[in-house]
C-alpha cells in the first residue's frame, strides 16, 4: 500500500466517522460517545503530517499518535456497538474499516 493510497482511505474513514457522528442520538449517551469520536476523525491528517516527517525518528513518532488515535477510534466504535445507539451495521463495518486501517499503519511504523 503507498502512502497516497493510505491518505485517501483514512480520509475516507474519517468522513465515514463523522457522518456517522451526526446520526448518532443526542441523548447523553451519544454525546458523550460523539464528541471525542469526531476528534479523533484527526487521524488522516496526523497521517498526512507523518507523510511530511524532516526524519524517520520524527516519522516513527507521529506514527506512534497516529496509531494510538486509530485505536481509540477503534474503541469508540465498540463502544457505540455495546450501547446499541447506532446502527450495528454500520458501526461494525467502520470497525473493521478501523482494524484494517491500524494494521496497514502499523506495517509501515
Amino acid at each position: 500500500m503507498t502512502a497516497d493510497e493510505l491518505k485517501l482511505r483514512t480520509k475516507q474513514f474519517a468522513l465515514r466517522v463523522i457522518r456517522l457522528v451526526a446520526v448518532l442520538p443526542k441523548t447523553i449517551e451519544g454525546r458523550a460517545i460523539a464528541n471525542p469520536l469526531v476528534a479523533l476523525a484527526s487521524v488522516a491528517a496526523n497521517y498526512r503530517a507523518a507523510c511530511r516527517a524532516r526524519s524517520r525518528s520524527e516519522f516513527i513518532a507521529k506514527m506512534g499518535v497516529v496509531l494510538e488515535e486509530a485505536d481509540e477510534t477503534q474503541l469508540w466504535l465498540e463502544l457505540i456497538i455495546g450501547v446499541e445507539i447506532a446502527s450495528s451495521k454500520t458501526s461494525s463495518a467502520l470497525t473493521q474499516r478501523s482494524e484494517r486501517i491500524g494494521r496497514d499503519l502499523c506495517s509501515l511504523a
